[in-house]
């Protein structure tokens, strides 16, 4: 049970679903597994990244921009962000990677513009409990281990991935997210190769379960790439939101697609 802490003495602007969507909902879907999942003798390492999504619902587009930043002694910091006409975004979530697992530290997000919604998740190392900002209030969440942030989830996903012997299985999820722990539950489809703006691309498909029939989510992820996302598409009340990767490097490196039948 969530505990309730007094309302932040700042207003938080609605966004309409639209924006909500097309400004870092879809990108930032849940994906990840708990981190006791998969662990093998040779353990995985994340590779800095710096990649733009073209994000598109309703015949507008916007161009997305995530970067994962090495900063040293095993600490990661991850951005993500864009701009549409006068609303736009930026999260950031910090975290640690201890062999293949990661330690959340926190998780930030802020609408910019008409839209000035934030967000926080904050984790302390010992604890059993996460603080959560949501809708001006700060709720305290009762913290089990794997329990990650919206963000940090999906840099665990490509860790554990890299790490098992055979990545096509299904996942469990666990999401410190608003004011409840979420827990999901995500179905290996099958291999694709995807178009995409640098070719094609080899990908796994996964698609996520909802309790609500008018909710779909999908993703597919490159094993070439360490498992970074390529695509998603989220479905709600019949309209779509699809994230594509148009460009991008990883390690210094520009990425390649190098599909084979």
């Amino acid at each position: 049970m969530a505990r309730r802490f007094p309302r932040m003495g700042f207003a938080i602007g609605r966004p309409s679903l639209l924006m909500t969507l097309l400004l870092g909902a879809a990108l930032s879907a849940p994906l990840s597994a708990s981190p006791a999942q998969a662990r093998t003798s040779t353990e995985p390492a994340l590779q800095p990244y710096l990649v733009k999504y073209s994000t598109s619902a309703r015949g507008m587009t916007v161009t997305l921009e995530r970067e994962l930043k090495a900063e040293g002694e095993g600490r990661y910091t991850l951005t993500n962000g864009g701009t549409l006409l006068v609303v736009g975004f930026h999260e950031v979530a910090v975290f640690n990677v201890e062999g293949s697992e990661i330690h959340p530290k926190s998780y930030i997000y802020q609408g910019t513009g008409l839209i000035n919604r934030r967000r926080e998740v904050h984790f302390t190392p010992g604890a059993d409990t996460v603080r959560s900002f949501y809708k001006d209030e700060w709720y305290e969440l009762p913290y089990t281990e794997g329990t990650l942030d919206r963000m940090s989830q999906q840099e665990q996903l490509r860790l554990q991935l890299m790490a098992k012997e055979n990545p096509k299985e299904n996942l469990q999820v666990r999401i410190a997210d608003g004011k409840r722990i979420r827990d999901y539950e995500l179905v290996y489809v099958g291999e694709e190769i995807l178009d995409t703006p640098l070719g094609p691309v080899n990908t796994l498909h996964f698609e996520r379960l909802h309790e609500e029939p008018d909710r779909e989510s999908d993703m597919w992820l490159a094993p070439e790439w360490d498992y970074l996302m390529v695509k998603t598409i989220h479905v709600e009340d019949d309209k779509p939101v699809e994230v594509l990767l148009a460009e991008g490097s990883m390690g210094g490196a520009p990425l390649e697609a190098m599909a084979t039948p």
